[in-house]
């Protein structure tokens, strides 16, 4: 089995089991795994970061309205079957992590209509790993209750994405969390094969 299996396998048990989940208790119960593209080699990047010169902030938009403030990191350019792309990398004021948010061709149709987010691991060397196989559907993408970030116009892509994870197809839950109205954007407590990078 693939690391990227086993990453697969570990999500999906956290999503049925861990009280954590995103999912309530009668979405869980029918629960039978997330769906996701196949294995797609050609979308992992290792690239250099464009970083931004100056301090500069953006003002994201929420499936609840609501506006969370990142920094601008850095872009990263690639290429997607010959077609030039790029996304805006963001990090977080206050904890420093890494956020790209983004919305790709697949988007409404293939995969969640409102974009996926991904994990950004930076290397010793400088750059920076960019593998679409982890991409990742928002809590809301399951669950209307939680309050998450939007891509911005800037990461909304021509071009399709086919990798990582799928659109949801189980029935959304209506406000099941109504405590939930930070932004979320996180990986369940399942260790990648990058992270240690």
């Amino acid at each position: 089995m693939s690391d990227l299996d086993e990453f697969r396998r570990a999500k999906d048990r956290w999503m049925s089991l861990d009280a954590q989940s995103p999912l309530t208790a009668q979405q869980r119960r029918r629960f039978g795994g997330l769906a996701y593209f196949e294995d797609a080699p050609g979308l992992v990047f290792t690239l250099t970061p464009e970083r931004v010169p100056a301090l500069a902030f953006i003002e994201l938009p929420t499936s609840s309205g609501e506006i969370v403030t990142y920094e601008e990191w850095a872009r990263v350019r690639f290429d997607v079957e010959g077609a030039p792309a790029s996304l805006m990398i963001y990090r977080h004021p206050e904890s420093g992590s890494l956020f790209l948010p983004f919305r790709d061709a697949t988007a409404g149709h293939e995969s969640y209509g409102a974009g996926r987010y991904l994990e950004v691991h930076e290397l010793e060397d400088g750059r920076v790993l960019i593998d679409f196989n982890y991409a990742y559907n928002p809590y809301c993408a399951y669950n209307d209750g939680y309050s998450c970030p939007l891509p911005p116009a800037e990461n909304r892509l021509p071009v399709a994405i086919r990798a990582g994870e799928r659109a949801f197809d189980g029935a959304m839950a209506p406000h099941s969390h109504p405590e939930a109205s930070h932004p979320e954007h996180s990986h369940p407590d399942v260790a990648t094969p990058h992270s240690h990078e």
